[in-house]
């Protein structure tokens, strides 16, 4: 990895999911950019431990905070927290989200399956831009970061929901993108397939699909977590201080999109 330089240096930065996965790494590379950060998780206490470990072995200090971001008034009451124990908040990367990893196909899909996809996903991401996106509008500064996917240029026959709840992603995005300018930008980051333990656990990358994404793949190679997530928080720098309402994809090539 090139050298880092601290674009964060004085910032505070939430990242939600943060215990496992691209969320820990989003909050660890913040942390090495100077910020403080606020590590987020619903269940996996242990794993925001963890990172909160690695965020003070980077150099840098911050909380954890624990909502169900599904539940509005879950994510007031983390809001309430981050407040009180950051005074405000310039960066917010919500990073959570729900796949569905143990369906193989859409055949399997069941009510609990969309409905747990859809509450985190979209209904998730749109109540912690609408709370924290507010907040931040009257405090006259910050960017929101929302993290989609690439699933919503090919769609999903594993799992339809999700590319559906991603989708609605970009909706949630430019709608606040708009409410909120100037004061705050809003983005999607939109990663590709990423070398995670939880991916890599799915029987369908097991069974070939690993090698499928990688012969189409430009660049070669899948990229890691960690390998990404300076691109992800480059849409809350000032490095892009006239983007908002944007859709930014990192996926080695697999899928090119624009005009």
């Amino acid at each position: 990895m090139s050298e880092i330089y601290p674009r964060f240096a004085g910032k505070t930065v939430l990242v939600t999911g943060a215990g496992t996965g691209f969320g820990a790494e989003i909050a660890v590379r913040a942390a090495k950019e100077g910020a403080k950060v606020a590590v987020h998780y619903n269940s996996s206490k242990a794993g925001a431990e963890r990172t909160l470990e690695r965020v003070r072995e980077a150099g840098s200090d911050g909380i954890i905070v624990q909502a169900n971001i599904a539940k509005w008034d879950q994510i007031k009451a983390m809001a309430d927290e981050v407040w009180k124990q950051f005074g405000g908040l310039d960066v917010l990367v919500n990073n959570v989200g729900d796949m569905s990893s143990e369906q193989q196909g859409w055949r399997e899909l069941t009510q609990q399956a969309l409905d747990d996809v859809i509450d985190v996903d979209l209904k998730g991401t749109l109540l912690m831009t609408h709370e924290f996106g507010e907040r931040m509008h009257a405090d006259g500064h910050g960017a929101i970061v929302n993290v989609g996917s690439t699933v919503v240029v090919n769609g999903s026959p594993r799992a339809p929901q999700y590319a559906a709840a991603k989708y609605g992603i970009l909706g949630v995005t430019k709608s606040y993108a708009r409410a909120l300018a100037p004061e705050v930008r809003v983005n999607t980051f939109a990663p590709g397939f990423m070398e995670t333990e939880r991916l890599k656990s799915r029987q369908d990358w097991k069974d070939g699909r690993r090698e499928q994404v990688l012969a189409q793949t430009p660049m070669g190679v899948i990229a890691t977590p960690a390998e990404i997530a300076g691109t992800c928080l480059w849409l809350a720098t000032e490095e892009s201080a006239h983007l908002t309402g944007g859709y930014i994809v990192a996926n080695g090539g697999n899928t090119m999109v624009g005009a």
